[in-house]
């Protein structure tokens, strides 16, 4: 990141950093706590809210905007990815198959194995809560990878690759396997008192929508997961 990068960051909200910029993409760290986009009750305090001030440095009639590629959980932190014109939108989710989404979790308990991968179909209820079902017609298809990283105590960290994109996934599939994700208030179990959500997006593979390139971004692992499992890094 160049200085003069480091220096219009500041004017961002806290915890919100800036990985990478170009003419055509811009990938943050977004900080636990923050929405990706508005939703009814909050309009201002999100990523695009707060990207696109930055664009247009203050201007509201500015024509610059940015476009949303994918999103992140609330209480998820780590790497967003936009873009900066609706062809390159459109181009990185024309392609988002190919891109690689590796996630750092510490869940609760130790695993029976060193990695595996979970499938199952996932459907959302009418409270905006997601579960398994066997009912392949009802769900979407759900495949997650998994490789522990390291034990400590009562908590395993794990390297996780998502193999498809679905809302909540990891967490209700690391619930389903007996191992919920370290703070997760909706799919956890009662007495869990870990101060946030113990997840974050740790970095992203892709090829560049203009140039082709493939690059690879990470955002380092939140401290606070110390607390649960000693200092590690991912692999």
């Amino acid at each position: 990141m160049c200085a003069s990068l480091r220096t219009v960051s500041r004017h961002l909200p806290p915890g919100l950093v800036i990985i990478h910029e170009d003419r055509d993409i811009i990938v943050v760290d977004k900080p636990a706590g923050m929405l990706t986009m508005a939703t009814e009750a909050e309009k201002t305090r999100t990523a695009y809210y707060a990207l696109t001030d930055y664009v247009r440095k203050g201007n509201a009639k500015s024509r610059y905007r940015i476009f949303i590629v994918h999103r992140l959980d609330r209480e998820t932190s780590g790497i967003l990815l936009f873009a900066k014109t609706e062809a390159a939108k459109r181009t990185l989710q024309d392609q988002w198959e190919d891109t690689t989404k590796i996630y750092a979790a510490v869940v609760h308990g130790q695993m029976d194995k060193a990695s595996g991968t979970v499938i199952s179909h996932l459907v959302e209820s009418g409270v905006h809560k997601v579960f398994s079902t066997r009912d392949a017609r009802l769900g979407k298809l759900a495949q997650t990878a998994w490789t522990v990283v390291k034990e400590k105590g009562g908590y395993s960290l794990l390297r996780i690759e998502l193999l498809t994109g679905r809302k909540h996934q990891i967490r209700v599939q690391m619930a389903d396997l007996g191992h919920p994700v370290a703070g997760d208030r909706k799919y956890g179990g009662k007495g869990d008192n870990f101060s946030r959500l113990a997840l974050h997006a740790a970095s992203i593979s892709f090829a560049h929508p203009f140039s082709g390139q493939r690059m690879t971004l990470e955002a380092p692992m939140p401290t606070i997961f110390a607390q649960l499992v000693g200092r590690a890094q991912l692999p």
